[in-house]
């Protein structure tokens, strides 16, 4: 394990993710490494890019105390509501003692127009798709359960992946299957598609795909054949990288934040890690920050088998000079 991070006083103690699945209904992701990298301090301000369910906003709020204030960003309003009713009433042991909250409904690649310039002590993004669109078979994310084929994180705006999968020419959807999916046998994906259209729910394309991309071994047989497609729609649809790239630029996160401000970013797989990883390496020869993980930070075993979805989280993390 490659864990390397500062050691704090704000770290949670023992036991305390547990309290966090048993209010939230899930367990946010490298936790503990992310507010240690965060160093979260009383009456400071502070973003969680990534809202979701609240997991790790909620764990900086009570740090946070009544001089604090968290800004929390997501691009997903049913998300949004649901981090609001938990975030807006404090535990009754910190009742009078909980930060200003202030939820933004938008994606993060717009944090430079919603916040002051200089006026962030740390940023997190964490960049996995939340337990609850998952698990909401009505938001398409999913090949486990039947729904329509939408994957939009925002509801209200943008193509959604029925649009994409059956609009788009055999050569487009090949190029962002193999792109977005890191997907060797996209082409033939591809083609199964455009032949079995019209295409209208998860399950359907789920059977598609699995056609077209049988396991050929062992490692193949480790996840689902539709994995990679499904993760390049989702991607493609909610311009994932796009809004990665966006954050990262010298014009949003790093305006942002004050001098020693810290920048945490948790990703899941290799396309975005290389993004986060460019950007900091850049930036730092840059002269904007400094680096805090020569390797990303990983789960530890605990971790994973509490929540297998931690196997594939990497945490990088810098502060601005």
């Amino acid at each position: 394990m490659d864990n390397e991070f500062p050691r704090t006083n704000s770290a949670p103690e023992r036991g305390h993710g547990e309290a966090s699945k048993e209010q939230f209904g899930h367990v946010a992701v490298l936790l503990q490494q992310a507010i240690e990298f965060l160093a979260v301090r009383r009456g400071g301000t502070f973003i969680d890019a990534t809202l979701g369910l609240g997991g790790h906003g909620w764990e900086i709020a009570r740090r946070l105390g009544a001089p604090g204030r968290l800004i929390g960003f997501d691009k997903d309003p049913a998300a949004l509501e649901r981090a609001r009713e938990r975030l807006t009433g404090p535990p009754p042991e910190l009742a009078g003692d909980w930060p200003q909250i202030e939820l933004v409904h938008a994606s993060f690649a717009e944090v430079a127009q919603h916040v002051a310039p200089a006026s962030a002590d740390g940023l997190l993004a964490d960049l996995g798709v939340s337990s609850m669109q998952l698990e909401d078979a009505a938001r398409g994310f999913s090949f486990q359960a039947e729904g329509p084929l939408d994957m939009r994180m925002n509801t209200q705006s943008g193509l959604t992946a029925e649009q994409v999968v059956n609009r788009f020419d055999e050569r487009e959807l090949a190029d962002a299957i193999y792109e977005f999916g890191e997907e060797r046998r996209s082409r033939r994906i591809a083609r199964a598609i455009v032949r079995a259209r019209p295409i209208r729910t998860t399950a359907q394309l789920a059977e598609v795909v699995s056609a077209a991309a049988r396991p050929m071994n062992q490692a193949e047989r480790r996840i689902h054949p539709a994995t990679k497609t499904f993760q390049a729609l989702r991607i493609l649809v909610n311009r994932e990288l796009d809004d990665l790239r966006q954050l990262l630029s010298k014009d949003a996160a790093p305006q942002v934040l004050k001098k020693s401000g810290r920048l945490v970013v948790v990703s899941f797989h290799s396309l975005e890690d290389r993004i986060v990883k460019d950007a900091l390496r850049d930036g730092a020869h840059g002269g904007l920050y400094r680096v805090l993980t020569k390797k990303p930070a990983t789960a530890e075993e605990e971790e994973i088998i509490r929540n297998p979805r931690s196997r594939s989280a990497k945490l990088r993390a810098a502060e601005r000079i």
